[in-house]
């Protein structure tokens, strides 16, 4: 069966993964994927994360997820979608909106690449608005 969301795919796979309390998760592989996760391990949301190439078609990441030490909660309270296939959400760099008064991050898809939406600002430059976490 195929996948008609992949991004929406992707979030939920974490999601479920985190819910399940797994170390790791495995997730095909593309382009976007992989900026989103590097975004997510740049920002400390995830422990570390591995880009398979050689396993399926596009390869696979594999993602260690993290949780607090103390309370074994999830570091990662709320990951969502904003842009879907059925409603692309594009932005100017002025209308970016701020995720819980910045503590949050938007991932943003700019003519530049996938970036935060801090990055975006900084850049001044606008694009789709992919997904939220905080």
């Amino acid at each position: 069966m195929a996948v008609t969301d992949p991004i929406a795919d992707y979030l939920t796979r974490i999601r479920n993964a985190q819910q399940a309390r797994h170390r790791i998760v495995e997730i095909p592989a593309s382009k976007m994927k992989k900026g989103i996760t590097e975004i997510l391990y740049d920002q400390g949301f995830i422990l570390k994360y591995k880009f398979d190439d050689d396993a399926g078609k596009n390869g696979i990441i594999q993602i260690a997820l993290k949780y607090d030490s103390r309370t074994k909660e999830p570091v990662i309270k709320k990951l969502g979608r904003h842009s879907t296939p059925g409603l692309r959400k594009y932005v100017k760099v002025g209308d970016i909106p701020r995720t819980i008064n910045g503590l949050g991050i938007n991932i943003v898809s700019t003519s530049s690449g996938v970036m935060t939406d801090k990055q975006a600002r900084k850049e001044n430059v606008g694009g789709e608005l992919i997904c939220y976490v905080y």
